[in-house]
């Protein structure tokens, strides 16, 4: 056999030889992990929970066109507790004598926009600033003892050639009780009668009693919160996201 066969014979072998190996670490490898315990990947993402997956749709209103859309639809009161609403007098509301406070997910039926003056101090412009002139909303409350009386409630103001609305943050605009639906019907009873019970959750004790709230801590679902309630304080003890007790302040 001449030399250079010898060395092909040579590559030949050193590369089988190599293949060899190879095939005998992965046989061993795959024994190996066949016979250790699966490993399961952690997926260290938090939860959301189902109330963080709601949807909850905005309109960016900036001019009154735009909030005249609204009328003859339905919206349901999202900031419950802190809307003063007026009766209607032909486009005009009496600051002085506000009938009552908006609760939350209570349907209105909005019937029209106008604009009008406000005083520049007082419970009036507490939540919508004064401006040059408030724009109000005219609605009935199909839900209230007297479906055809018309209300008006501030959700703007004209200041300085333009328009900004809050009618966003104060509403929604699709029903809660399908937004939340997966609250259950025995927690929307309680909720559409503005009261709370153990086991209820903060955002369902928000919407039920307001969002006019004290909170003592800053781990939701682990805290008491003091609920203004219109005025009659209500606190509740939260414990692993449900409430355990709840108080009612003198």
């Amino acid at each position: 056999m001449n030399k250079g066969a010898q060395v092909a014979l040579a590559s030949v072998a050193a590369f089988v030889l190599a293949i060899g190996v190879e095939v005998a670490y992965l046989h061993h490898k795959r024994a190996v992990e066949e016979n250790e315990p699966a490993v399961t990947k952690t997926d260290n993402r938090p939860r959301l929970a189902p109330d963080d997956l709601v949807f909850l749709k905005k309109k960016h209103p900036d001019s009154l066109k735009d909030e005249r859309a609204l009328i003859g639809t339905t919206i349901w009161v999202s900031a419950g507790g802190q809307m003063d609403y007026y009766k209607d007098s032909g486009n005009h509301v009496d600051y002085a004598r506000p009938v009552d406070t908006l609760k939350g997910a209570v349907p209105l039926l909005i019937k029209g926009v106008f604009e009008q003056v406000p005083p520049k101090t007082g419970r009036a412009v507490a939540r919508i600033a004064a401006g040059q002139r408030h724009v109000l909303l005219a609605f009935t409350m199909p839900s209230s003892t007297d479906p055809k009386q018309l209300y008006a409630v501030p959700v703007g103001h004209f200041a300085d050639g333009s328009y900004e609305f809050l009618t966003d943050e104060i509403f929604f605009y699709d029903d809660p009780h399908e937004l939340y639906k997966h609250w259950g019907p025995e927690v929307w009873a309680h909720v559409d009668k503005h009261e709370v019970a153990l086991g209820m959750t903060e955002n369902q004790c928000m919407m039920a009693l307001g969002q006019v709230i004290d909170p003592h801590g800053d781990t939701m679902g682990e805290r008491s919160v003091t609920y203004n309630n219109d005025g009659h304080p209500i606190t509740i003890d939260f414990e692993g996201g449900k409430a355990v007790k709840i108080s009612k302040d003198s």
